[in-house]
């Protein structure tokens, strides 16, 4: 709805950059423009005699009852019968409401935890947030792709061979082990290592030098763990790629960089020039030792990135990681690729109750949350929605009990239940959606066109959560919309009315941007409850 009109705007006004609102007082129509206060100067009139003169080009133009101005500001209302035929459109094309055709092309990396251990909760918003936004891009035509960049480079796979080594010696060979200041704990380590144990055989954990075999073994273990808990939330990447596979670039990246003179040695240390672009200090790349620092891995992966052509990379980081973004950037400069089409999406810390209390850590996990322990306990549709519903760089606090409720304090019950309260009024009808598809709206009352609007409104509200990376506005519409549906109910004879095949049509399109707004979130909308 909003294309169309914005396409009628500019075919009588020559402008790019028309806004449309939605205004407050819901009397004055279903949309507003501005666009009076810009051309002022150019027209070198009154804003109000501006929208005067321009309301009187809209008049026309089939698809409105009524335009009029009112103080600078131009109102559209739309009719019935173009909010008939759009309606009756989108009940037979379910699958392609609010789809759009878009040709730019995005890499969207989310999650990467080091395969070092279980996912825990803090892994799981980032999950979700990102696979909301692949999932919402697809629909939006956005050629979007989501990759998983496998931390297996580093101290911290030596400490998991090192851990597994250890936990074998202690509680495989019963032998006295002193261990190190760092180290990975939890019940899932003595578990990895059994597993080793009936791989290898006890004389794994005998010689030091099997440490190596014993963290690829462990990382490997990890990840078909990771995969399976994403799995269990509906979340499914289409690539992985291995930081270790991409070390054997860095030679010819040191060489870019030192001929761009973004590097430089120090304290037998290679540093980055990173406070040239942004960053509060110079930042080392390459210890005295040799070794390669996170940095510099990050550096050979976004290099690795940019060189596969996609028009925009979005990173989803965990809050921890905000001091990285002018670091990686600068890079990103330095190596000739326009660090601009880099976009960095924070997510921060969840806190969960239950019952009021603290939630209990994993014992299993070494004293971490476990995501899988949360799905368990209140199921993979209600983490998502709860995950969605606030802004991803905001925190989260919940607590698993309210979402255990079969009431209103349950956003997701509350959303499931206006759409399968709908199925349930069409069973009561004994009727079927296709039953009145072609049904006319004729004389709706207000609440009734409303509400109609309201449910029309997804797809800008799918490009508004999509632009702004804030796939809250979807959560926000949809309970929205479900308190529009369950007032309306109340207020309302449905079955059995002189209106009802206008109203069950109405209820229809209610339950088809339900249900396309739920499975784009990563949920099968309830018939039933």
């Amino acid at each position: 709805m909003e294309k169309r009109v914005l396409n009628i705007l500019k075919k009588h006004i020559d402008r790019d950059n028309i806004v449309l609102e939605k205004p407050k007082n819901r009397s004055f129509g279903h949309f507003s423009t501005p666009i009076a206060f810009n051309l002022a100067k150019e027209y070198k009139k009154a804003p109000k005699i501006i929208a005067q003169e321009l309301s009187k080009l809209f008049e026309s133009e089939e698809i409105f009852e009524r335009v009029e101005s009112i103080n600078g500001f131009i109102n559209f209302k739309l009719n019935e019968e173009f909010l008939d035929e759009y309606a009756s459109w989108v009940l037979k094309n379910e699958n392609d409401f609010g789809s759009e055709i878009n040709s730019t092309s995005i890499l969207l990396e989310f999650v990467s935890a080091n395969p070092t251990g279980p996912l825990h909760i803090g892994h799981a918003r980032g999950a979700v947030v990102g696979d909301a936004l692949l999932k919402i891009g697809k629909h939006l035509g956005y050629k979007i792709v989501s990759e998983y960049y496998v931390n297996d480079a580093g101290n911290q796979m030596y400490l998991l061979g090192v851990s597994l080594f250890l936990a074998g010696r202690e509680h495989i060979l019963k032998l006295d082990v002193e261990y190190p200041e760092q180290y990975y704990r939890g019940e899932y380590i003595i578990d990895l290592a059994k597993e080793a144990q009936g791989e290898f055989g006890e004389d794994i954990f005998l010689d030091e030098k099997s440490i190596k075999e014993l963290s690829e073994f462990g990382k490997n273990k990890m990840l078909e763990l990771i995969k399976s808990n994403l799995k269990d939330i509906g979340v499914e990447f289409e690539y992985f790629i291995s930081e270790k596979s991409l070390y054997d670039r860095w030679n010819s990246i040191e060489d870019r960089l030192n001929k761009n003179s973004s590097i430089y040695n120090k304290d037998g240390k290679i540093w980055l020039k990173s406070s040239e672009i942004g960053d509060e200090k110079d930042r080392v790349i390459v210890r005295d030792s040799g070794k390669l620092t996170y940095l510099a891995g990050d550096i050979i992966y976004h290099d690795d990135k940019f060189s596969r052509g996609y028009d925009r990379y979005i990173n989803i980081w965990g809050a921890d990681h905000h001091g990285y973004i002018a670091r990686v950037k600068s890079a990103i400069k330095f190596l000739g690729y326009d660090e601009s089409h880099l976009e960095i999406v924070l997510s921060q810390m969840v806190a969960l109750l239950k019952g009021g209390q603290p939630y209990k850590m994993s014992k299993r996990a070494g004293n971490f949350i476990l995501m899988s322990d949360v799905v368990e306990d209140i199921g993979a549709d209600a983490l998502r929605f709860i995950f969605l519903s606030k802004k991803c760089d905001t925190h989260l606090d919940f607590d698993v009990e309210d979402l255990k409720k079969q009431d209103s304090s349950n956003p997701v019950y509350y959303v499931n239940y206006a759409h399968a309260r709908v199925y349930s009024i069409f069973r009561k009808a004994d009727k079927s959606f296709k039953d009145v598809m072609d049904i006319k709206f004729e004389n709706l009352n207000e609440d009734a066109k409303d509400l109609l609007f309201t449910s029309l409104q997804l797809p800008k509200i799918l490009r508004d959560s999509f632009e702004s990376r804030q796939v809250n506005k979807l959560t926000d519409y949809l309970q929205s919309l479900s308190s529009m549906l369950h007032s309306f109910y109340n207020d309302n004879r449905i079955v059995g009315s002189e209106d009802e095949k206008q109203l069950l049509k109405l209820f229809a399109i209610v339950a088809t941007s339900i249900k396309v707004g739920l499975k784009l979130l990563g949920i099968i909308a309830k018939e039933k409850m």
